[in-house]
């Protein structure tokens, strides 16, 4: 089980309640689907996605990283039960809808990005480190059920 100081929680939480879900998430999850594009084939039924200009206006991308961020919400408002708040999450991604696990770390990686991107410079390496390991575990939870 991974420890949290209170600092660290203050911190995770204060991070992701800023942050408007729709249009952060949607910008997270397009910017995975252009990055590597090879993560749009679980999104078939979305439209087009042809060109990064269709993928940043699709209104089934953003609704997905609206629906990614309250997903996140949840580890984030139980950051002591982290695998069980999204063990469900695990065992659909694996079971049904059959999602390489190496694509949570991707999308991890581009949510770090758009928060270093909206931050600024109050996205300090320190804040970052607290964030990517959450993060972390966040990936590790949604992993769980494949192993």
């Amino acid at each position: 089980m991974v420890q949290w100081s209170d600092a660290e929680r203050k911190i995770i939480i204060d991070t992701f309640g800023s942050l408007n879900f729709k249009e952060f998430g949607g910008k997270a999850l397009a910017r995975c689907l252009i990055v590597y594009p090879w993560t749009q084939r679980y999104f078939g039924s979305f439209g087009s996605l042809s060109s990064p200009k269709a993928i940043r206006q699709n209104g089934s991308v953003q609704n997905h990283g609206e629906t990614v961020m309250k997903g996140l919400d949840k580890a984030v408002n139980d950051l002591d039960n982290i695998k069980g708040v999204l063990s469900e999450l695990s065992k659909l991604h694996s079971e049904r809808l059959h999602v390489d696990p190496d694509n949570f770390k991707l999308l991890a990686d581009c949510i770090t990005i758009v928060l270093a991107a909206q931050k600024g410079n109050a996205f300090t390496p320190e804040i970052q480190a607290i964030i990517q390991k959450f993060l972390a575990v966040v990936v590790a939870a949604l992993g769980k059920q494949y192993y």
